[in-house]
């Protein structure tokens, strides 16, 4: 359990250097972008679409790989009302939803993705396909860490409460 526990770490750690690097070319390719605009007079479409690119990657990339369940945006007030059997079966209940919606739409999106291999982007020439494989990369990773939670709550976990415990002991 240690080792899983290590190298899972060490692999969270490499999707936030992943992300710090999708930042750092979406932030290059914004001021190159400003600078050949302002500076030059001329307009280079293809900065302007790996900004788009890069933007699109991070926000999906950081949702899947790198934020973790206690960082994510909840409605803790009604949570909170709840004792913890309430609690749980929230969890459960949202977990369960989350896993039959993302589910459903997976062959649908897998056909979309795959079908985009026609067209290219205008400048960088990037095919479709490729450009929006991370979408089926985030929905991967949303069912593994939503059919964990589902087993972690099943097995009596209150999974906010005690994510925030664990997390907060691995780093003391």
């Amino acid at each position: 359990m240690d080792r899983m526990m290590h190298a899972a770490g060490w692999l969270h750690r490499r999707a936030e250097n992943v992300l710090a690097l999708m930042i750092a070319v979406m932030f290059g390719a914004f001021i190159v972008q400003v600078a050949s605009r302002y500076l030059f007079n001329f307009s280079l479409g293809g900065a302007s679409e790996l900004t788009i690119i890069m933007w699109l990657w991070l926000v999906l990339w950081g949702a899947g790989f790198v934020l973790r369940e206690r960082e994510e945006i909840r409605f803790d007030v009604v949570y909170g009302l709840f004792g913890l059997r309430g609690q749980r079966a929230m969890t459960a209940i949202s977990a369960i939803a989350l896993l039959a919606l993302y589910g459903y739409s997976l062959p649908a999106v897998w056909d979309y993705v795959t079908f985009m291999r026609i067209q290219k982007t205008s400048y960088l020439d990037i095919r479709f396909d490729w450009l929006f494989s991370i979408y089926i990369l985030f929905v991967g990773a949303v069912l593994i860490r939503y059919l964990a939670i589902l087993f972690k709550t099943l097995g009596g976990c209150n999974i906010l409460k005690d994510i925030g415990r664990s997390e907060k002991g691995s780093k003391q």
